[in-house]
């Protein structure tokens, strides 16, 4: 693992009594997109959640195990360290500002981002060369816009600050089709300049087309992990996250009075 790459180390987090990640181990390296699979109450947003820094928020905490970035442990960083540090993440649920305006959105994204303003003037004109419409509708309130719109101005606001790692909690959820490939392709312009992507997604498909390498969360440990395609192919995947029925091992298995299939950990 080089420079700017992320390190995840038998993390372990709980809210309360609950325990909501157990032991989980992952890697982004440097200019990569890795993928997180699973289905409600796997713990993705927790994962993220635990590398921003913005678990006390939620009333959670780490437990055990360490997050680094760059070499650099993030254990005792405030959120606004990490965002300092190039680590900025996009929460679920496109959460703008829906009384500022759009500029003002994006101005917001820019507080305490290193640069300046001459940085500032640059990475708006990047976001609104990647998001056209927030240039249209920078007077316009946020919460005025399409869900699409919102979540442009969600990924735009984070691009203000520059991040090398962008953390992006189900980018896709909500969204029309047409408009969640659209937030792909950007997903994959922004990761073209360099910017490292830890993608949570619920829309296997999707995911596993951006990404290099994916993880899969049930119930809170990694049951699975390797190359994107070769998840892809995996038929525990397909079952699972894709929609692919396999015919043969259903009928079997309701010949034989069997239980559903239990998750097999991978290895690459």
């Amino acid at each position: 693992m080089g420079p700017g790459a992320l390190e995840v180390r038998s993390l372990s987090v709980g809210y309360g009594p609950v325990r909501a990640l157990r032991a989980v181990t992952l890697d982004v390296p440097a200019g990569s997109v890795v993928a997180v699979l699973g289905g409600n109450g796997a713990g993705k947003s927790t994962l993220l959640r635990a590398i921003s820094r913005t678990l006390g928020y939620h009333r959670g905490a780490v437990t055990s195990g360490t997050v680094s970035y760059g070499g650099r442990d993030l254990r005792g960083a405030s959120a606004a360290r990490v965002v300092a540090s190039g680590v900025v993440q996009v929460p679920e649920g496109r959460q703008v500002f829906a009384r500022m305006t759009v500029a003002d959105n994006l101005r917001a994204g820019a507080l305490g981002a290193p640069g300046g303003r001459a940085a500032a003037r640059e990475a708006l004109a990047r976001v609104h060369e990647l998001f056209p419409v927030l240039a249209d509708r920078a007077r316009q309130r946020a919460g005025l816009l399409s869900g699409g719109e919102q979540q442009m101005l969600a990924l735009g606001r984070a691009l203000m600050a520059h991040p090398r790692l962008l953390l992006l909690d189900e980018p896709s959820l909500g969204l029309a089709p047409l408009m969640a490939a659209r937030i792909a392709e950007t997903v994959q312009q922004i990761n073209a300049t360099g910017t490292s992507v830890l993608l949570v997604e619920q829309n296997a498909a999707l995911a596993l087309r951006l990404a290099t390498t994916a993880y899969v969360l049930d119930v809170g440990e990694v049951a699975l992990h390797g190359p994107a395609a070769e998840l892809a192919t995996s038929d525990e995947v397909r079952r699972r996250y894709l929609g692919v029925v396999d015919e043969t091992a259903a009928e079997d298995a309701g010949n034989a009075g069997a239980a559903a299939p239990t998750l097999r950990r991978w290895t690459a």
